[in-house]
């Protein structure tokens, strides 16, 4: 479980995808070589951060990009995010354990403080 935060829910998203890639290779290995930008959306805010992270596991598992630096931006229903990292290379990068998936399960957004919390099924 994570739980990220921030100023606002747009860095707790960026702070929720860093967490997500930490969780799988230490980033503090990671440079930010290789832009990228990506658009997911969702019907509420629950559905928003799920589609942006399973899209960023999605990035990460078929691209072998590893991601360490986020822009996040909300349009409407949509986020978007500029990211930055670069190949994994596993003769560089110290890789920890795999994520499976994102889940709903005790999924919580809260505005007010502001910040997330979310499940990785490893």
């Amino acid at each position: 479980m994570v739980r990220a935060y921030g100023k606002t829910l747009e860095e707790c998203f960026a702070n929720a995808a860093y967490a997500l890639f930490d969780r799988t290779v230490d980033l503090s290995g990671v440079s930010p070589l290789e832009g990228i930008e990506v658009r997911t959306s969702g019907d509420c805010p629950e559905g928003r951060l799920y589609s942006f992270l399973a899209e960023m596991l999605f990035i990460e598992d078929c691209e072998n990009l590893i991601l360490c630096d986020f822009d996040v931006r909300f349009d409407g229903n949509d986020v978007v995010c500029k990211a930055k990292g670069e190949k994994l290379d596993r003769a560089k990068h110290r890789t920890r354990s795999e994520i499976k998936a994102v889940t709903y399960h005790m999924m919580e957004i809260d505005p007010s403080v502001p910040s997330v919390t979310v499940i990785f099924d490893t």
